[in-house]
């Protein structure tokens, strides 16, 4: 059985205290500025701030992760340089990062900290993978969401690091390049800013006939009825019109959690060393909930117990949740 360590997102230093006090191996972050793909206003953290965060995690014997995994403007280095330097001098225990200049630059000057390379990267291959290990010295990738098991077994067996998948939270899927789709509407850029569906470009509005509207930046991205939830608008989880489907479909993916839980002996038997959670811009309560109902949930595992994860589906987006690739693949 591998370590089986569980990865869990912080997007504020009191959500960074809720996880670790639920039993998270590791916590992962950001700064509050366009190095990490989490760049929203109140979220993420300041030198001080992680300072005291990291304290407090080490004291309690858990890993801070930190996610410098955006893509640098040509010729524009330096936020992300000075940002390698603060973690370093923090002691923070790896960096998770995805653009090739960024990972060259830490593993020159910080070669006694973990490069752990980001799904942002897309690297689902093993060749694509071991070129990182080879080139980087990445200990550790971050599989995109659209692996089955028997292809992540095989991977394994064919790459030098440890493989982190995801097991709950947001299905969104890196390697089709939607992220330019927002990018193309709002100018903000996921992959550079760290920014999507910005809430500046946001925009709810009711219909005469009581339904809602999401708009992003002007555009229409999905209509809900009056008894409907209205969903935030992502361009990815949007309803469209087309020739073929006049009445509007998910032409991409539906809005729906990634929930992997009954999956957790075959990914732990597939060699799967750490489990991520996503969920940075979430609230307390959420990680509390789900970082807790994993920690039990591994243990029973490890203890040779079944699992019990009933309660994940209401903390699921709009309590729909979906296995992804390991399923009848819904999205395109």
């Amino acid at each position: 059985m591998s370590l089986a360590e569980l990865i869990c997102p912080a997007g504020t230093p009191a959500a960074l205290r809720t996880a670790v006090d639920a039993g998270a191996d590791a916590v992962y972050c950001g700064f509050q500025d366009a190095t990490n793909a989490r760049n929203f206003p109140g979220l993420n953290f300041t030198p001080d701030e992680l300072a005291a965060s990291v304290a407090y995690a080490h004291e309690r014997g858990t890993k801070v992760l930190l996610a410098l995994n955006t893509y640098p403007p040509a010729g524009k280095v330096d936020l992300w340089r000075q940002a390698a330097e603060t973690g370093a001098l923090l002691g923070v225990d790896a960096f998770i990062v995805a653009d090739m200049g960024v990972a060259d630059y830490i593993a020159r000057t910080y070669p006694e900290i973990r490069l752990h390379l980001s799904v942002q990267a897309a690297a689902s291959s093993p060749e694509a993978i071991r070129y990182y290990c080879e080139n980087f010295g990445v200990k550790r990738v971050v599989l995109p969401r659209i692996l089955t098991i028997p292809e992540i077994r095989h991977i394994r067996k064919e790459i030098p690091c440890e493989i982190e998948t995801f097991i709950f939270g947001n299905h969104g899927l890196m390697v089709e390049g939607r992220c330019s789709l927002t990018n193309y509407l709002t100018g903000q850029s996921t992959n550079m800013d760290g920014v999507c569906s910005p809430a500046s470009d946001v925009d709810y509005v009711r219909e005469p006939d009581g339904s809602m509207s999401s708009r992003l930046a002007g555009f229409t991205i999905d209509r809900f009825g009056p008894d409907e939830k209205a969903g935030y608008p992502t361009i990815c989880k949007g309803r469209y019109t087309a020739p073929h489907r006049p009445e509007g479909y998910y032409a991409f993916e539906e809005p729906v959690s990634l929930n992997l839980s009954r999956l957790l002996p075959e990914l732990i038997d597939a060699g799967v060393h750490a489990f991520k959670i996503e969920g940075r811009q979430r609230s307390k309560s959420y990680v509390r909930g789900v970082v807790s109902a994993f920690r039990a949930a591994v243990d029973d595992i490890r203890a040779g117990r079944e699992a019990n994860m009933a309660d994940l589906v209401a903390l699921t987006e709009g309590q729909k949740q979906t296995q992804g690739a390991f399923q009848t693949k819904k999205w395109r």
